[in-house]
């Protein structure tokens, strides 16, 4: 299968998963490249295949606001080595508008956690402030 019928299936299967909010989450995403595995298509060419589509479909791809956000908070930490809450809101911020309105705020929040928590990255909280303790518990609680 040419890399032609690969992107129109991809519209199928994005249309498919994403009708109701527009938005491929890790899981769509993972089903649709297994889609195109069986197709004899690679990750890479499937990935980038994937991201074409969503971005001519307007549709948001949570990978990709997930790598943004990653060099976002990389690139706070470079600093002090520590996301500050100033930080942290900032990249709550960007995530906001990467991911269109399709998130409401606490998935958004979850989402900025989710990638502090698995690249080790460190977070500055006051002696008396613990902030990010209570953003993760609201997340984990929502």
């Amino acid at each position: 299968m040419d890399i032609a019928e690969v992107k129109r299936r991809f519209v199928e299967e994005v249309k498919l998963r994403a009708y109701d909010d527009k938005y491929i989450d890790k899981n769509e995403e993972r089903e649709i490249l297994q889609i195109a595995i069986q197709q004899g298509v690679g990750v890479d060419s499937g990935r980038s295949a994937l991201a074409q589509v969503c971005e001519a479909q307007g549709y948001i791809l949570e990978s990709a606001v997930v790598r943004k956000l990653k060099e976002v908070l990389e690139t706070f930490a470079e600093n002090d080595g520590k996301i500050d809450q100033k930080e942290f809101n900032d990249a709550l911020s960007i995530a906001k508008k990467a991911t269109m309105g399709k998130r409401n705020d606490v998935q958004v929040k979850k989402l900025v956690v989710d990638v502090i928590e698995d690249n080790t990255l460190k977070v500055k909280q006051g002696m008396f402030n613990h902030w990010y303790d209570t953003v993760k518990k609201d997340v984990a609680n929502a």
